[in-house]
């Protein structure tokens, strides 16, 4: 098969190869899958670069955590059945867990667990389905780790962005009011696609004030944040009295300082979303409810670009591009 690789950390264009591989095997509770479609979120491109000094797991790593295919090949004791069934794909390399797998999904094959192998609804392309991992399961996490959210007021920085557009789908498919924050015009038409909620531009209005507007005062139950430490104030004056701030990232500053008062007079609750370490159970009732969304023609990840797989490079550094839409690579798979 052909895999992109790198063996050591570094910008794409020097680091990334596509090279011959063989095969792989099943193990015991696996399944092979040929991949039609990778997704590459932010973590892989991190990954890759030795983002805040990350080093490397493996001597030699296969880029990808998200992927769709079909399942070619089963191992022992997984049911045959399976063989032919569209799949997406979750925790496909890196990870948590000692070092996390090495292999992902920047290749035309791939073998991993069989639980990692998600049905893919019909409904959906592969290069829709090789973007739910990552993404889908983080904004489940954002949204509704903490209980029902039918009726309250969610507000979503970076809405206009690969998981901020995912958990806006999942607000509403669960009766949210939603309240969208981003930084463009651009951004706020490519949340229109979605609903018509109301929208703040980040750049042009004060973000606050507008919520304590939209809100009749109360502030929001729950902001949905892409970056803490560059947003935290901005929260605080959002948040509703025993509100919750979800986090998903905070890149532009790993040791963020908290003002401590300000929260703990709201009662407030941060909560540090990883959406690649689900508990059991949080999986299982994320996967269900990604499948039932996908079903019911309710989730539409956007596709920003796509490239081949020789082309993975560009790929990487199409995702500084400031296009809006997920990343994917397109495999042309051998049989």
């Amino acid at each position: 098969m052909r895999a992109a690789t790198y063996s050591r950390t570094g910008p794409a264009a020097v680091v990334l190869s596509v090279i011959d591989m063989p095969d792989p095997k099943p193990a015991s509770g696996e399944v092979v899958v040929r991949i039609h479609a990778s997704g590459i979120n932010p973590a892989d491109v991190k990954r890759r670069a030795g983002w805040n000094g990350m080093r490397m797991a493996h001597p030699l790593v296969i880029p990808h955590c998200d992927g769709a295919g079909v399942i070619v090949q089963t191992g022992e004791g997984v049911s045959e059945e399976r063989v032919g069934e569209r799949v997406w794909l979750w925790n496909a390399q890196g990870g948590y867990g000692e070092a996390g797998r090495a292999f992902g999904t920047a290749a035309e094959r791939i073998a991993l667990p069989s639980e990692q192998a998600v049905r893919l609804s019909d409904k959906m392309s592969f290069e829709e389905g090789a973007c739910l991992g990552v993404p889908g399961l983080t904004a489940w996490l954002l949204v509704l780790a903490d209980g029902p959210v039918d009726g309250k007021t969610l507000l979503i920085q970076g809405a206009a962005g690969a998981v901020g557009h995912m958990a806006l789908q999942v607000a509403l498919h669960r009766k949210a009011n939603v309240i969208a924050v981003v930084s463009s015009d651009a951004g706020a038409e490519h949340v229109g696609k979605i609903a018509q909620v109301a929208t703040i531009n980040r750049h042009t209005e004060d973000v606050a004030a507008r919520v304590r507007e939209l809100t009749d005062g109360k502030g929001a139950h729950r902001v949905i944040e892409v970056d803490l430490a560059a947003n935290l104030e901005t929260d605080i004056a959002c948040l509703a009295a025993h509100g919750i701030i979800a986090s998903y990232s905070c890149s532009s500053d790993p040791t963020p300082t908290l003002p401590y008062y300000k929260l703990a007079d709201l009662g407030a609750v941060i909560r540090f979303v990883q959406g690649f370490r689900l508990t059991a159970d949080q999986r299982k009732a994320a996967n269900a409810m990604l499948t039932e969304l996908s079903d019911a023609g309710a989730l539409r990840p956007a596709i920003g670009a796509s490239f081949p797989l020789t082309d993975i490079a560009q790929a990487h550094e199409n995702m500084h591009s400031g296009t809006f839409g997920q990343t994917v690579l397109t495999l042309a798979a051998n049989d």
